[in-house]
């Protein structure tokens, strides 16, 4: 009988040492949340891409690994999780903090507000102010959005802001520029999935050098910006980035200098000009004394988007 209970209990052991770990002691979306969280600040993630914290980013792979609507987190938290949805998380969880791989490229989307786009490391992943500010139409400084009729965007990337510009600006025909044509390739599918064929004209150029001679009211860039400096100490989620979406020489300047000095000639008498450059306004000022542009407030930072009207560039 006690040989009996020995060999049971060697069993228990054994079976135990398959019960260990993450896949068999968390259960429920709020423990995998906690593992998320503490496993993204342990490995030193970094969070630049969109979302602000560990706690968010979790929030969001767990939420589109379960394919559970992410705005609906509650409901769901107390909810037990069981083995091959455990083992899809914990990978995703493994990627995000060993690989570093930013979450868009994670899960194959990023977001700008409530509009999604389709993203992988062809293109840089789509984080930009002027999603907010283009929200309203760019008012004030447009004051009426219905008037836009051609507007441009310079360094397209995925096609983001050219699909919200097509969305503030109902009557306008949208030309949207990028330099590498994956990035185009990217943008077409995000453009046909919103069904903008029509109003949105790809163009490959390296600047406006290609760009066929047109006058526009309305020209944004969130050209790359990065200095040489920044380039040397960028986070490790950043290098799964196409480099040429980030740097621009030495100052992070050498496009925005190419873009001051050749969009008079595609700008409308009236039309105006708008540059994202990060945290760079100093730089900017220190480049372009005589420029006084207008420099921008919007809800996720001031100072990070200038203005010109066409009459301040000439």
């Amino acid at each position: 009988m006690n040989d009996h209970h020995d060999d049971h209990h060697e069993d228990d052991e054994h079976d135990h040492e398959h019960e260990h770990g993450p896949l068999a002691e968390l259960v429920t979306v709020r423990d995998w949340l906690r593992y998320a969280v503490t496993r993204f600040n342990r490995a030193g993630c970094y969070f630049g891409h969109g979302l602000p914290d560990a706690y968010d980013e979790a929030v969001y792979l767990v939420l589109h690994t379960l394919a559970l609507p992410l705005d609906r987190l509650e409901p769901f938290l107390d909810a037990c999780i069981p083995g091959d949805e455990r083992e899809a998380i914990f990978e995703v969880i493994e990627k995000r903090a060993v690989d570093k791989l930013p979450a868009a490229y994670i899960t194959g989307e990023a977001w700008l507000g409530d509009f999604r786009f389709e993203v992988d490391p062809r293109v840089i992943i789509p984080r930009s102010y002027f999603a907010e500010l283009l929200e309203n139409g760019f008012a004030p400084w447009i004051q009426d959005a219905e008037e836009v009729t051609a507007a441009m965007d310079m360094c397209t990337g995925s096609g983001c802001l050219a699909i919200l510009m097509a969305h503030a600006f109902p009557n306008a025909h949208i030309t949207a520029v990028d330099i590498s044509q994956d990035a185009l390739d990217v943008a077409a599918a995000n453009i046909a999935a919103y069904g903008l064929e029509d109003r949105v004209t790809l163009v490959k150029s390296d600047g406006f050098a290609s760009v066929p001679e047109q006058r526009f009211d309305f020209i944004l860039s969130n050209p790359p910006y990065v200095t040489r400096e920044s380039m040397e100490s960028l986070p490790a989620e950043y290098l799964h980035e196409p480099g040429i979406a980030l740097g621009s020489g030495e100052d992070g300047l050498d496009l925005v200098r190419k873009l001051l000095a050749d969009a008079p000639r595609f700008l409308q008498p009236e039309g105006l000009l708008a540059i994202e450059v990060g945290h760079n306004r100093h730089i900017v000022d220190e480049a372009f004394p005589a420029l006084a542009p207008t420099w921008l407030s919007s809800p996720g930072g001031d100072d990070k988007v200038f203005i010109l009207q066409a009459g301040q560039l000439l």
